[in-house]
């Protein structure tokens, strides 16, 4: 085991200077993700800063609508925060979907953006993988790749993004907010927060030396929209998602869409924001047909190899089957 130092931060700015000073020290909060990544040898911190007493665990909700996240706050008491489960059910429904009650109880808000991809090959040290080792190779491309992802990929890497609760909060319009280390705060939508991997896989969000994410703000949802999250998986309990849909759908009186948000996960390098679906489905009605299709266009781009091709279609499926149910009244 390589030795490391443990520092408890007092206060932000104890903390952001600590880990802007060196490039061997990481934040440490729920350690869910990071101390496994440390067991295996992945990841080899020489300082550990605990946050774990800053002021960030609680979830303030506005009287727009919209709710302020704490970084710190554990996804076991924000998926039971009664206003969560009232106005934003597809987070909670994602939030208990993912890992296990004992790990939701310590896994923070925070964190659970920044875990890291479960590719085999990032965790087995002993084998190339450009995310852990920049150019070095990427081994699952002519490996196991079958759960990895088909959008955003690159030569250089296929890896998904394991998160659960990002792609609901992708779907929900979340905006992340940072504190820089020299005491500035900055505000990032979730959906630029993340970057495609193209030939430097190992640089996966937009954060800089130093940066803590203090929270996460949900904007008010569409008036009368209807939401869920729906995952499909090989187990029902304790399974990553091969592909999972977040839907947020508000339609008229006529039925027609007046707006719809999708969150994919499983398929993507990053919680994926299906765009070019959502355009297609933006006031029309919701035809079986015209669901099939505007799915499919999604996956235009997609890079599917051999093991994981078969996503393409589970997907289109499961983006038309939660569209439909939301349509039709039955997640409300």
């Amino acid at each position: 085991m390589k030795p490391f130092g443990y520092e408890r931060a007092t206060d932000p700015q104890a903390a952001a200077t600590l880990v802007a000073d060196s490039t061997e020290a990481v934040y440490l909060a729920g350690g869910t993700n990071l101390v496994d990544l440390m067991k295996l040898g992945v990841t080899e911190p020489a300082l550990l800063v605990d946050i774990t007493r800053l002021p960030y665990d609680t979830v303030e909700h506005r009287p727009d609508g919209g709710v302020l996240i704490g970084a710190l706050v554990p996804g076991s008491r924000l998926a039971g925060d009664p206003g969560i489960r009232e106005r934003f059910p597809a987070l909670a429904e994602a939030l208990l979907s993912g890992a296990s009650g004992q790990l939701r109880t310590v896994a923070t808000t925070g964190g659970n953006l920044l875990q890291r991809t479960r590719c085999v090959y990032f965790q087995d040290v002993t084998k190339p993988c450009n995310k852990r080792r920049p150019e070095t190779g990427c081994s699952a491309v002519q490996g196991l790749h079958r759960d990895l992802a088909v959008l955003g990929t690159s030569d250089f890497c296929v890896a998904n993004h394991p998160s659960d609760m990002a792609v609901a909060m992708a779907a929900l319009d979340a905006v992340v907010h940072l504190r820089r280390v020299n005491g500035s705060p900055r505000t990032v939508p979730l959906n630029d927060f993340y970057l495609l991997p193209g030939d430097t896989p190992h640089r996966e969000t937009v954060l800089q030396p130093g940066d803590l994410i203090t929270g996460v703000e949900l904007p008010p949802p569409p008036g009368g929209a209807a939401m869920s999250y729906r995952k499909v998986r090989d187990r029902w309990s304790y399974a990553f998602a091969l592909v999972s849909v977040a839907a947020v759908v508000a339609t008229e009186a006529d039925g027609t869409l007046r707006e719809v948000r999708l969150g994919l996960g499983g398929v993507g390098t990053r919680p994926w924001r299906a765009r070019e679906t959502e355009r297609l489905l933006t006031g029309r009605q919701p035809t079986e047909e015209r669901l099939q299709e505007a799915a499919r266009a999604e996956f235009a781009s997609a890079r599917p190899l051999p093991q994981n091709a078969f996503k393409v279609d589970l997907a289109v499926d499961v983006i038309t089957a939660a569209v439909r149910d939301l349509v039709g009244g039955r997640r409300r």
